[in-house]
């Protein structure tokens, strides 16, 4: 490794992309950045590399970050569009100007889009398909789409991984880690949001969008779970022209979703349509808890009868089963506009730092809740909630998992579509079906037992712990070894969840006791002391046992609501 450099110096062409991304953040003005990271003396980069970008028209900072990052290519474009659904780590302003970042780039040339199908399927275009377009459907940072007929005459489009997109990512994921580690050892900023963490989690995602096979699995997926919806039509698969680097699908034709013109002239219903894409997202959410993560107009196409055809399957977002109850219950609670249970909610969610003031928080949602105060359901529209909620998201810091910011940028985008087919378009009046019919399974008693069942399941895994691990700290404590080598963020909360824990089973344990004590006092009392005295001790413990059993069973079931 070369003196004086970091481990990503070891590289030449590591080493040629850092000072290409420093040299871009400088020219836009984010020199403060590259000097706070300690790249300017690690790449051995002059302080003035070139002159900031001087525009006819001065620009924001935020419109300067995305025109750096639209140069820096498609790594970063993809890093920005994760960017903009955090407003935990972005003010509003840069938000909505990364909301703005395109996936689109100029087509590679068709010869090499051939040689990689070759390649991949092990056969020539002439024997794979009747025939394959050399023209391109769309092009983006990652991938190409080409029209083809199959032998069997069925029409499919084929997407093919651009070439040697891998290798690229690659360095440029490697180069963000980096920085995202540099960003934790001199920011405080970087410690606080663990940004290593979150540039690991990007990286995975990015790498699982570059696998087709993926993404194949992705739309067979949604093809089983829309499989009784005839108003939403999901494209057949073909695995055997399906590898990690091509991908096949059957081909649907159609209008343009936003084409309200064209689907006029078609022939079809725009509010139908507006209330059959509305009901797709809904059973996404609160049914199938698996959603199209990028529903921008261009991957959906209206066919006849009204049928919404999906496409572009490469970005989706999970829901399981607790969350989905975690988000109606927050849903519920932003209903009734009580801020005191909103931030109960987010607390139980694992949204809010230890640090974060609670009663401050509250106060921000109540101003935050005051200026929909009266307002009916069907005027609220979802875009102006997320404006207005994104900067009391990042005041506060709150930690929302990307799946969720993911789903409110998507139901938000959906009712965008939305109200372009249908103006007078109301999605809470749409949600509340899909919602009580939640609610009324998370209140089934079947649900309860499964709540009842987790719980039980902690305890068991406590118990057969306990014994391993009780007689080692015990020694630890004697002997004076016992340290603390790590203290956890919300540390307030986990002592308060032990707490709570070491409560349960102190109950647990006096509960214990009453019975045992009954069945040894009752002998005893019915032998030496009068009737009546044995009776009212025996009803005291029994009630007592009693009362301490259901705030146990009680207690147990609000920790499984959790």
């Amino acid at each position: 490794m070369l003196p004086g450099l970091p481990p990503f110096g070891r590289h030449v062409q590591h080493l040629r992309r850092y000072q290409q991304i420093a040299r871009v953040l400088i020219r836009h003005g984010f020199d403060n950045v590259v000097e706070q990271l300690g790249l300017l003396t690690r790449l051995a980069l002059p302080w003035r590399v070139s002159e900031r970008v001087r525009p006819v028209a001065p620009l924001t900072p935020a419109e300067h970050l995305r025109l750096a990052i639209e140069e820096l290519g498609p790594t970063f474009v993809k890093l920005g569009q994760v960017l903009s659904t955090r407003p935990d780590l972005l003010p509003p302003a840069y938000l909505r100007e990364l909301s703005k970042l395109r996936d689109e780039v100029p087509p590679f040339p068709s010869e090499q889009a051939r040689a990689i199908v070759e390649a991949e399927l092990g056969a020539s275009i002439s024997q794979l398909f009747r025939s394959f377009d050399d023209d391109v459907l769309a092009a983006a940072s990652l991938g190409q789409v080409h029209g083809a007929v199959l032998p069997d005459g069925s029409e499919v489009v084929v997407k093919v991984l651009r070439p040697n997109i891998r290798q690229i990512v690659e360095v440029d994921l490697d180069i963000l880690y980096d920085m995202a580690r540099l960003a934790e050892e001199r920011t405080a900023f970087g410690r606080m949001y663990a940004f290593t963490e979150l540039a690991d989690e990007f990286a995975a995602t990015l790498r699982a969008e570059m696998d087709y096979v993926r993404e194949a699995r992705n739309a067979e997926r949604f093809r089983r779970n829309f499989a009784g919806r005839p108003e939403v039509y999901i494209p057949r698969v073909y695995w055997e022209y399906t590898t990690h680097d091509v991908l096949t699908l059957e081909r649907i034709r159609g209008v343009k979703i936003d084409n309200v013109e064209g689907l006029r002239a078609a022939g079809l219903d725009p509010r139908t349509v507006a209330l059959n894409a509305v009901d797709l997202i809904m059973q996404e959410t609160f049914v199938d808890g698996f959603f199209h993560a990028d529903p921008h107009p261009g991957n959906f196409f209206v066919m006849e009868d009204n049928v919404i055809g999906a496409m572009d399957f490469g970005m989706v977002g999970y829901l399981d089963k607790r969350t989905k109850e975690q988000l109606l219950r927050l849903f519920l609670a932003v209903i009734s506009r009580d801020p005191d249970q909103i931030v109960g909610e987010l607390v139980r969610m694992d949204m809010v730092g230890a640090s974060v003031d609670h009663r401050r928080l509250g106060r921000d949602l109540g101003r935050f809740l005051e200026r929909y105060w009266g307002a009916p359901l069907k005027d609220l529209r979802l875009r102006d909630l997320f404006e207005d909620f994104l900067p009391v998201a990042f005041r506060h810091r709150l930690r929302l998992p990307s799946n969720l910011w993911l789903l409110a940028k998507t139901l938000v985008m959906m009712e965008g579509t939305g109200m372009v087919l249908y103006p007078e378009l109301d999605i809470f009046a749409l949600a509340r079906p899909y919602a009580e019919q939640a609610l009324r399974e998370m209140s089934a008693p079947a649900a309860w037992a499964r709540r009842l069942g987790n719980t039980l399941r902690d305890w068991e895994e406590l118990w057969q712990e306990l014994p391993q691990y009780l007689p080692r700290l015990l020694d630890q404590l004697q002997k004076g070894e016992f340290t603390l080598s790590h203290i956890q963020r919300d540390q307030e909360r986990a002592l308060a969840r032990w707490d709570r824990m070491v409560n349960r089973i102190s109950i647990s344990l006096i509960i214990s006791a009453l019975i045992v004590g009954i069945g040894l006092i009752f002998p005893t009392a019915a032998s030496r002391w009068p009737a009546w005295v044995g009776t009212v001790m025996v009803a005291l413990g029994f009630s007592l046992a009693v009362g301490a059993s259901l705030w146990l069973l009680w207690s147990l079931w609000r920790a499984g609501r959790r």
